[in-house]
């Protein structure tokens, strides 16, 4: 089949590689526009974008999908169909309709289980032990299509949800080609999704990455290892600079430390929370790059009774959350 694909992030360029790499034809590539980005503020191309240009394929990168240009390029593109993977902008009704096939979503969780834009993130949060993928026919709704297929992925104990989303982009990679080989073979067959087991999964604001340390340690452990690498998770130090936090480790054997408290020792920086301790990992204050832990404890030069978070001094009430 003749395929626009539409995607802008890392996690798209697996699928968009299995594409170019099966029996289908990518003639074009639709993705977000450059943005700037670091600190020097330059324009960045997307990394679908770049994939796309050193394979040669046409891309398309309109401010927006109603732009009239865009619209009447993929009607003179005629494609069979639309595959999209975190294109990242909702497709108005006029572009729905014009690939004979529609549009073809792979969405990382196993629908209707978080439909929205972090579904990665939400499922390691909540301490789900199985995630995975879909693909569904893309409708005006918010990932309520019907089904074309799922496959089943285990989230690790030690997950982050960076690498939970690695893996993932590259098994829905095949389930992506998948589904697409069995539209062009007529044999496809797309269900409704179910009623029950509906939960969403929307963006994480910079403030739900923030650690609440009155909660229990296997919660901040989760909250943490969801948001990293991405909106990354922090706390704030005594003096109200912002501390962000890699992934840590709780610490069933320490019990004594109240909600926030820091504990500096030989080889290990502890925080209290409302059950066990968690020992902090990498940490990176404000300015600075990802560090040991204990290098910057050093280095900020601790003293006792400090306390991360002006959420610490709240207690442990939510606890069994």
């Amino acid at each position: 089949m003749r395929l626009l694909f539409a995607g802008t992030p890392q996690v798209a360029v697996p699928a968009l590689e299995a594409l170019l790499a099966s029996q289908h034809e990518v003639v074009a590539v639709l993705t977000r526009p450059d943005a700037r980005a670091g600190r020097g503020r330059a324009l960045v191309s997307s990394p679908v974008k770049r994939c796309a240009q050193e394979a040669g394929i046409e891309v398309l990168a309109p401010r927006s999908p109603r732009d009239e240009d865009f619209q009447t390029r993929l009607a003179e593109l005629a494609v069979d169909c639309a595959p999209v993977v975190a294109y990242g902008a909702l497709l108005p009704r006029p572009v729905l309709d014009v690939p004979k096939h529609g549009w073809v979503n792979l969405h990382f969780s196993v629908l209707p289980a978080w439909r929205g834009a972090a579904p990665v993130q939400h499922a390691v949060i909540a301490g789900d032990e199985v995630t995975g993928a879909s693909t569904f026919r893309i409708e005006e709704g918010l990932d309520t299509g019907p089904l074309f297929g799922t496959l089943a992925e285990t989230i690790r104990p030690r997950d982050t949800a960076g690498e939970l989303l690695d893996r993932l982009s590259v098994a829905g990679a095949g389930l992506l080609v998948a589904t697409l080989d069995a539209i062009e073979a007529r044999t496809a067959s797309p269900v409704a999704q179910p009623r029950d087991g509906v939960s969403h999964a929307p963006r994480l604001e910079v403030d739900d990455a923030r650690v609440r340390w009155n909660r229990p340690a296997h919660t901040v452990d989760r909250l943490v290892r969801g948001c990293t690498p991405a909106p990354g998770a922090w706390t704030r130090t005594p003096d109200g600079a912002r501390l962000k936090l890699g992934p840590v480790r709780p610490r069933p054997d320490v019990t004594d430390l109240a909600p926030g408290v820091v504990r500096v020792e030989r080889d290990a920086v502890l925080v209290g929370t409302a059950t066990d301790a968690v020992a902090l990992g990498d940490v990176s204050p404000a300015g600075k790059r990802m560090m040991p832990a204990t290098d910057w404890a050093r280095g900020a030069r601790l003293g006792p009774d400090v306390v991360l978070g002006a959420d610490a001094v709240l207690g442990a009430e939510g606890a069994s959350a």
